[in-house]
């Protein structure tokens, strides 16, 4: 526990001086959303945008009025994250699931230091976890020990429910973070509605095995989350330009999905430098904030 807090306070610390280098100081954290909040409205004038006229004050007869907005001091932050079998996939030191409870840990800590509200939800086909919303250093160690304590009751997973639960639970426009490999069906519709009514940011862990089969003959392949095993041929080309044509195809649909739903996405592979895609995705949030 001490060493995975102190790694990831070293990549917490590596994040900002990178950002800090790379942008001349122009740092606005990841967890300012939207950026503004409704404060008033006030008389319209002469040059201000059409989209911000308030029409149900306008219509009551007595002028133009505009929606004036102030900046948010306080942003909640939910990380919506998937612990189900499918997860346990990748090198034992380097699993699906282990880059992204290291992941949800740096962004742990960077919310709070950001003064951000913070809650947690881990899922398989049911709710494994929840820790409610709270600030401060320690809330961040204590979301961190509950995720590395927890064994999932469930194998499976139903990110649609998963999805609904935010819905339902999260009132206030807020960041919601899903870490996950969507390896599911049938969770666009809800995924949609999160992005509509919150500031979606969409994590998906990939391992290279799961594309990249190598030529074993006739192999025996575990699904994790029903325990069924089935023998396949790897040797064969097609079966395994099919495996990789599916993985791609989903991930590729993803990243379009979010595109189109104004909703940050990211794609991780657990071989790779996760700190170097989470400056990146730093800097795509801080050129364009959406208005609430």
């Amino acid at each position: 526990m001490r060493e995975l807090v102190k790694k990831l306070r070293n990549y917490q610390i590596r994040i900002r001086k990178a950002i800090d280098n790379q942008m001349q100081g122009d740092f606005h954290s990841v967890f300012k959303g939207s950026g503004l909040e409704f404060d008033d409205v006030r008389s319209y004038q002469y040059g201000d945008d059409v989209r911000t006229i308030d029409w149900n004050v306008s219509a009551k007869g007595h002028g133009t009025f505009v929606k004036t907005f102030k900046e948010e001091k306080e942003q909640n932050v939910f990380f919506l994250l998937d612990v189900s079998a499918s997860q346990d996939i990748g090198n034992p030191s380097r699993r699906k699931i282990d880059i992204a409870k290291e992941i949800c840990g740096v962004l742990f800590f960077s919310a709070v230091k950001e003064q951000s509200l913070t809650g947690l939800v881990c899922f398989s086909d049911q709710k494994e976890k929840y820790v409610k919303p709270a600030k401060g250093e320690k809330h961040a160690y204590y979301m961190l020990s509950e995720l590395l304590k927890l064994t999932p009751g469930s194998k499976k997973t139903n990110l649609s429910k998963a999805l609904l639960s935010i819905l339902n639970l999260v009132k206030r426009k807020s960041v919601i973070i899903v870490v996950s490999d969507f390896i599911d069906e049938g969770y666009e519709h809800n995924l949609k509605a999160v992005a509509r009514k919150h500031d979606l940011i969409v994590i998906h862990i990939n391992d290279k095995r799961e594309t990249n089969l190598p030529k074993l003959g006739i192999v025996p392949l575990i699904d994790k989350e029903t325990n069924k095993t089935i023998w396949v041929n790897t040797s064969f080309k097609f079966f395994r330009e099919n495996i990789r044509d599916t993985f791609t195809k989903g991930r590729s649909d993803l990243e379009e999905f979010c595109r189109k739903a104004q909703a940050n996405y990211l794609n991780v592979y657990t071989h790779e430098d996760y700190v170097l895609k989470l400056i990146k995705l730093f800097k795509i949030r801080n050129k364009g904030r959406k208005i609430a």
